[in-house]
């Protein structure tokens, strides 16, 4: 049963330990001290809890600073690129500027550890990917 880490009205994130799932769920615009507030809440709860798989739920999230995006690449991609995750699935923002955001601080992680990030539309596939064996 997950249980709800931390929320306020832009972000809920929550862990549930049986998937050894975290989540986060991400609602409009975010001023940079929310998106790093929200942020540094995430990867804390990562580093406690030791999920394996991570789904964002960005699909109401609005455009992320170009700032914003430099400080995640510098502060938080070496702590993910350290951590338990094995499996990142994102829920794709109706937003173009986010989605398009997003896009570019995952393709600068890519290859530098054993997570794995992948795109959704729809939730259910999303976690059904999620779930499966890391092997597959």
């Amino acid at each position: 049963m997950p249980i709800t880490y931390f929320q306020n009205y832009v972000v809920t994130i929550m862990y549930d330990e049986e998937l050894q799932l975290g989540t986060a769920v991400w609602e409009g615009f975010l001023s940079s001290s929310e998106f790093r507030e929200a942020i540094t809440t995430c990867i804390t709860m990562i580093e406690q809890y030791k999920p394996l798989r991570w789904l964002g739920d960005n699909r109401k999230m609005r455009v992320i600073r170009q700032a914003d995006q430099e400080w995640f690449v510098a502060n938080i991609l070496p702590r993910l690129q350290h951590s338990a995750l094995r499996r990142n699935a994102v829920l794709v923002s109706e937003d173009f500027f986010n989605k398009s955001a997003v896009e570019q601080i995952y393709k600068r992680a890519e290859g530098q550890s054993d997570l794995v990030t992948k795109d959704f539309d729809n939730k259910a596939l999303a976690l059904t990917w999620l779930k499966q064996s890391f092997e597959e």
